[in-house]
């Protein structure tokens, strides 16, 4: 058996720690996200995180560096090209990512791709706009009811969405049309990470609802990572939030869908009840998705203010032979221009009760730190041809 017989690896999805020292080829030289929320606040109540040694390792205005940390903290260092989403979980399990997925949120979909899509699918497109979903429901839902034209839309991340009303459009439409786009959308120059059909349901603006019947394509990770060698060996590889999405499934025992990221805590905690032999992998994507892109830096503020007092609840279940690890897949620093990510190292915080350590780490040079750390722990080769080297031995 490993050192540690259950680890919680908790992705708070773009809490960036500084910019990497490539950002401004990115266009995001000084890109901070926590730093900046930090300055923009006069009180930031993060208890948990101030114990385990976030500002020890990464100076905040209002919160006090801890005299003793609980923990051992560092800075990761992205080695692939991009800050999106699956970049980030890619590379920390073991995959470099050489060629960025494509984003199309300053331009929308090129003519060719939209021209296509169109005559394979037979519907006129109208959006191909970078949106929020709620917005483009309201700007062009109706139109898309009376007329049976197909809204098409991205974000800042690297994604393709298709909005259907479910009595109107129909599901098995939608999905039609997404297994289509995923299909067009495997070209390198058009390739995104994924395809999400996006179904609602209402029929005049004010009153469109989304449903539970989103589906996502989503790439396959083109090899073997860490959770494919936990799962291989009989590990259970359990995983929170949009982690199914990201890997395709690959390498997880169980998956739970959430919320939002409050809620994923509180799965996570009601796993931490559990008697289980592995990994639970989490991914907390409000911090992104609800106020990273939407530049609302005190919304950013207040969620990672939640996300501490669970972090709290989390510690209290903790036993001897189990590890949190706190860390993030990119920036998005709310107070930057655009609404892209930002090029950012993120952090890498540690805390097991059975630590009689703590202290600073020196910065590492890959995400994948966390999959070689856990397959190491579990005593598992890590798959041919990924990167990442094993810092167990120093979570004494």
């Amino acid at each position: 058996m490993g050192k540690y017989k259950r680890i919680f690896t908790i992705v708070v999805d773009s809490l960036g720690v500084g910019a990497l020292p490539d950002a401004a080829d990115y266009g995001d030289a000084g890109a901070d996200t926590l730093g900046h929320i930090s300055q923009y606040r006069d009180q930031f109540v993060i208890p948990n995180l101030q114990k385990i040694g976030i500002a020890n390792l990464h100076p905040l205005k209002q919160v006090e560096a801890a005299e003793r940390p609980l923990g051992y903290y560092a800075y990761l260092y992205e080695a692939s090209t991009g800050k999106d989403t699956m970049t980030g979980h890619w590379e920390m399990m073991g995959l470099h990512i050489t060629k960025p997925f494509k984003t199309f949120t300053e331009t929308g979909f090129p003519k060719e791709l939209i021209d296509e899509l169109s005559e394979r699918t037979g519907h006129v497109i109208i959006g191909n706009k970078s949106a929020s979903g709620t917005e483009i429901l309201d700007e062009l839902a109706e139109e898309e009811i009376a007329t049976g034209h197909m809204i098409v839309y991205t974000s800042a991340d690297s994604v393709l969405q298709i909005c259907g009303n479910e009595e109107t459009f129909g599901l098995d439409e939608l999905y039609r049309c997404c297994e289509i786009a995923r299909e067009l959308t495997m070209k390198d120059e058009w390739k995104v990470g994924r395809v999400i059909a996006r179904p609602y349901v209402g029929k005049k603006k004010g009153s469109f609802k989304r449903t539970s019947n989103r589906h996502d394509y989503a790439l396959r990770p083109y090899g073997k990572t860490a959770l494919n060698a936990l799962k291989d060996a009989g590990y259970e590889v359990i995983s929170v939030g949009k982690i199914f999405d990201i890997f395709d499934g690959e390498g997880l025992t169980e998956s739970n869908k959430s919320k939002s990221s409050v809620h994923g805590m509180e799965q996570t905690i009601e796993i931490a009840n559990r008697d289980f032999n592995g990994l639970c992998y989490v991914n907390l994507v409000d911090f992104d998705a609800l106020w990273g892109h939407r530049r609302n830096v005190e919304g950013y503020a207040q969620e990672i203010e939640k996300f501490d007092v669970k972090l709290g609840g989390l510690m209290e279940l903790m036993n001897d032979d189990d590890l949190i690890i706190i860390t993030a897949d990119h920036g998005n620093d709310p107070v930057h221009t655009g609404t892209d990510h930002t090029r950012e190292r993120v952090p890498f915080l540690a805390y097991s009760p059975s630590m009689k350590g703590y202290g600073r780490l020196d910065n590492m040079d890959t995400f994948a730190v966390v999959g070689a750390t856990i397959a190491d722990n579990f005593g598992v080769a890590m798959p041919e041809g990924t990167i990442g080297y094993s810092i167990l031995g120093k979570l004494n």
